[in-house]
């Protein structure tokens, strides 16, 4: 009786403290909130808009939000990262330490970089300048590939499409300076302008690394010939999103067969890959550029590669080459005012290249264990509830049904950073050497990738690095993956209530589980391989349902006579949309077992929804949206808000909106998928 008595008094001390616990979290920011806005009307405007009046975009940044500030805030933290441990000049050779601070110091000595100027590429330049046989281009695409620069095609590490245990070598369309194919092609007048300031930037670029005005003119011409050939046969971006189009799996004799000016045998020797079967995922493209190396004189090679190189080194480069790179691509095509600091952007340079180096320091600060608990716990909840929606599905078979709680059963959840850490210590690093510090961890995270080929696949291998503020789905391994950077306030933040996580992280989490079953991925089973699991009446039912958010979004315009293509959207758009269905089922699960009260005036079903207006409320730049519209699979910030709530009847009924209000789609153009 005595110990019955004293776990009575332990229970009910343990749930005054989570009690209390729960009621020391808080809500969602209220001072972001416009009270002005109808939250019926528009939403977007409704929940974040104050904010956005206060904190206009800094003249750095494309798109602001305090989503936005938190990513930019993960690069202070690992500059303060990289600062005290730079304190220190002793550590030992090829330790992460001695390589992340090394790098750092060295891409930091911005006298030193001007002094070089364009030196650092000579060996390169000179190389090319020496072709005089289509063998020797063939010797210099190779050499670029090596670096990891593209062009005119990549070679990249993928599990194969129709045996996913094991990895192959991809072969992809690549070699192009402006953003897709439609900027070579298409007649509009934003594309003519694109390409005017495109050609001007060339030549910019060429005088700056040593050409006269008219050689530079000449070479502008002679890459938007070539380019333009290229562009000419790319899939386009809603192409590029039917997995068939990209499925041609051949074997190596095939692939010398398609391109016979280009040695591969030379090229798979001297990469180590083996001579195995693999995917040739634009075999069009692939033809023009044997067409190219066939019927371009050696002279034009070498005034391609010497542009792509400049361009692909550009950030790399003294300040001239780094502004001018910048006018062009984060300026005119993303309508940023300014550069971003030196700092921050060779923190981006070290996070790219010796991302898991950095990586492994930063969850050593910034990402303790509870969190990862927790965010687990999250992931749980959210597998649960969408387990229930696909079981209470009217308008999918059984038969199907199980194969889709199959898939999701088999999913491969990934919270944080690695397991096991990537092994740097081949890669060397100076701190009076940046180009060459630049090089080598080009070459190391080419030969990892290559390395691959030929292997069962290594499900312990991550495609982000720790610190990055994202989140994916691999189809072909079928897994999510949140890296820490993302689990970080306004995400996800511990001394939040359940309401707000669950409607900012917890929607991104169903997102990335749905992305498993959106256009895309609902064509790859359980095991990651492109199989038809689909009967074909819930086939034509899926299609149907998707065909609803394509409609939609094309009505979505950014400004007149520009509005988003539904169907290169149509993926995040359902992630979206089952993303926020999903996640709030699984709210309601949390609410039995955690206490959800209400705050500062706002319902717990309120601070879900606001939670994720608010983590989705960018502000973004006109030029941005342009180049987003165009080819961005992901709709802009606005819509992401308003397309998914306006088909979901819980936000209405907690926000108390009617038949007739904006954010209240028509019954009979309501979407919902999942």
């Amino acid at each position: 009786m005595l110990r019955t008595i004293r776990f009575f008094f332990l229970a009910a001390a343990l749930a005054a403290v989570a009690l209390a616990q729960d009621a020391a979290r808080h809500g969602v920011q209220v001072g972001d909130v416009d009270r002005k806005a109808n939250a019926c009307t528009n939403f977007f405007d409704y929940a974040n808009g104050a904010w956005r009046a206060a904190n206009p975009i800094p003249p750095s940044m494309q798109r602001w939000s305090r989503r936005w500030a938190a990513g930019e805030q993960n690069k202070e933290q690992l500059r303060m990262l990289l600062d005290d441990l730079g304190r220190r000049r002793d550590w030992p050779q090829a330790s992460v330490e001695q390589q992340i601070t090394d790098f750092h110091r060295a891409c930091m000595d911005e006298a030193a970089i001007d002094q070089r100027g364009i030196t650092p590429l000579r060996p390169m330049l000179d190389e090319i300048a020496a072709m005089k046989s289509t063998a020797d281009v063939g010797r210099a695409i190779a050499r670029f590939q090596d670096l990891g620069i593209p062009v005119p095609f990549g070679v990249y590490s993928s599990p194969d499409n129709h045996a996913p245990a094991n990895v192959i070598a991809y072969v992809v369309a690549a070699g192009l300076g402006l953003p897709d194919r439609d900027y070579y092609v298409k007649p509009d007048q934003r594309f003519v302008d694109a390409r005017a300031k495109y050609l001007a930037h060339v030549v910019a670029m060429m005088k700056l690394a040593g050409s006269t005005a008219a050689d530079a003119k000449t070479a502008s011409d002679t890459v938007m010939r070539m380019e333009t050939g290229l562009a000419q046969y790319s899939l386009d971006n809603v192409a590029l999103r039917i997995p068939a189009n990209t499925d041609h799996k051949v074997a190596f004799a095939d692939l010398q067969k398609m391109t016979p000016h280009f040695d591969w045998a030379a090229f798979f020797s001297e990469a180590k890959l083996p001579r195995i079967a693999l995917n040739v995922n634009e075999p069009a493209f692939m033809k023009e550029v044997e067409r190219q190396l066939a019927a371009e004189p050696v002279a034009a090679w070498k005034t391609y590669l010497r542009w792509q190189l400049l361009h692909a080194a550009a950030e790399s480069l003294s300040t001239p080459f780094q502004k001018e790179d910048f006018a062009f691509y984060g300026s005119y095509l993303g309508g940023a005012k300014e550069m971003k600091p030196r700092w921050k952007r060779c923190v981006e340079q070290n996070d790219g290249l010796l991302g898991e180096a950095l990586g492994r320091k930063y969850v050593e600060r910034y990402f303790p264990p509870p969190a990862k608990a927790r965010v687990q716990e999250m992931v749980t909840n959210l597998r649960a509830a969408m387990k229930d929606t696909i079981e209470g599905l009217a308008w999918m078979t059984p038969a199907t049904k199980q194969k889709a709680v199959a898939k999701l059963a088999a999913f491969h959840v990934k919270v944080g950073y690695p397991d096991k850490w990537k092994d740097y210590r081949s890669v060397v690093i100076r701190p009076d050497a940046y180009w060459a510090n630049v090089v080598a961890g080009r070459q190391y995270n080419v030969n990892d990738d290559r390395s691959q080929v030929g292997k069962p696949v290594d499900r312990g291998r991550w495609g982000m690095t720790p610190p990055t503020s994202d989140a994916y789905n691999n189809f072909q391994m079928n897994e999510i993956v949140f890296p820490a950077g993302i689990l970080q306030p306004p995400a996800f933040d511990m001394n939040a209530v359940d309401g707000v996580n669950y409607g900012a992280i917890g929607v991104v989490i169903g997102h990335e589980i749905s992305h498993g079953f959106d256009d895309m991925g609902a064509q790859y089973d359980a095991d990651g391989s492109l199989h038809n699991w689909w009967s074909p009446q819930d086939l034509a039912q899926f299609q149907k349902r998707t065909a609803c958010i394509v409609d939609q979004f094309d009505n979505y315009y950014i400004e007149p006579g520009i509005h988003h293509n539904g169907k290169l959207v149509t993926g995040e758009a359902i992630g979206d949309l089952a993303g926020v269905k999903i996640a709030y089922l699984a709210f309601q699960k949390a609410r039995q077992q955690h206490a959800a009260p209400t705050l500062d005036g706002f319902t717990p079903d309120q601070q879900f929804f606001i939670a994720w207006g608010q983590f989705r409320g960018d502000e973004t730049r006109p030029e941005a949206q342009r180049l987003m519209v165009q080819g961005d699979p992901h709709p802009v910030a606005k819509y992401r808000v308003i397309g998914p709530l306006s088909n979901t009847p819980a936000f209405q009924k907690a926000f108390g909106c009617k038949a007739g209000d904006a954010m209240v789609r028509p019954p009979e153009k309501r979407c919902e998928v999942w």
